[in-house]
């Protein structure tokens, strides 16, 4: 990357991974990166008996099963229900799954875990985890033809925001009598530091200094907002204020005056590097 007056130098202040698509996520002080974003990220889902994905729009109380990450298994917990236990290594059967317009392989997680979503959830429900062997691709159209495999994201490998860009929304927020939320109703993956209120949304190319290896990640596409950022993640409660507060200041016409916050990246290198809170990146500024 080019070391011109315009690059921009910030840190990691935190780090997400989402293991089930939907649910809770799980804050970690590092993260080992892999082509398809952070380890884990979105390697699970819930699918009702058709193989369609369900997430929070539908279903807001997944928003309280909470992933913890152990070093063989992922422990699944829930008000009023016993904690599942997947063995991170073992899946059952291949079965075949539809991730919005994506119909992939996959792998049943078995009759156990299918009952614990069906009856914390209500519906008729099976937990399915994604086929490594498959390369589900990001928008080449967005991504200027560069492959950038994902997992079940809604499409891209890695979502980055900055803590600046919080302030702007709360203070909007209080202005009109509702209380403060945290950067969890955004779901990203990677926070920033050190840099200005939205500056995520001109930035280019992130590198990190990870190690011996380089490791680049570049921000291709504004995330467009669904009403998943109403969702208070503690109680599973929507109310529309963070969606109505967007709407008075963050419509981009890049994506047609839709609603964003953040910016999806993908994985340019750096595949098997670890990725830890206060690392220090460069960036440079995007000219279009």
């Amino acid at each position: 990357m080019s070391s011109t007056p315009a690059d921009v130098t910030a840190r990691i202040a935190r780090l997400f991974v989402y293991p089930i698509k939907s649910c809770a996520g799980i804050e970690l002080a590092e993260a080992v990166l892999t082509e398809t974003g952070l380890d884990l990220d979105r390697a699970w889902m819930v699918v009702d008996e058709e193989g369609e994905f369900v997430s929070q729009r539908e279903l807001p109380r997944m928003a309280l099963v909470r992933p913890q990450l152990k070093t063989q298994e992922v422990v699944l917990r829930a008000p009023g229900m016993l904690a599942l236990h997947l063995a991170i290594d073992t899946v059952e059967e291949p079965v075949r799954v539809r991730v919005w317009n994506d119909e992939v392989p996959a792998y049943d997680m078995g009759a156990i875990a299918a009952q614990w979503f069906s009856d914390f959830l209500g519906r008729k429900l099976r937990l399915v985890r994604f086929d490594p062997e498959h390369r589900r691709l990001s928008s080449l159209q967005w991504t200027g033809g560069v492959e950038a495999p994902n997992q079940f994201s809604d499409g891209y490998p890695v979502l980055v925001t900055s803590e600046a860009s919080l302030p702007g929304l709360n203070e909007r927020l209080a202005a009109v009598g509702h209380a403060a939320v945290g950067m969890e109703r955004f779901r990203p993956n990677i926070v920033l530091a050190g840099i200005d209120a939205h500056d995520e949304d001109r930035l280019d190319e992130l590198q990190v200094a990870a190690g011996d290896a380089p490791v680049r990640f570049k921000l291709v596409k504004p995330c467009a907002r669904c009403p998943i950022p109403n969702i208070d993640p503690a109680t599973a409660e929507s109310r529309s204020a963070v969606g109505d507060a967007l709407q008075a200041y963050r419509r981009d016409d890049r994506l047609g005056g839709a609603v964003t916050f953040g910016m999806n990246a993908i994985v340019l290198e750096g595949d098997g590097q670890v990725l830890r809170v206060g690392q220090q990146l460069t960036a440079n500024w995007r000219f279009e």
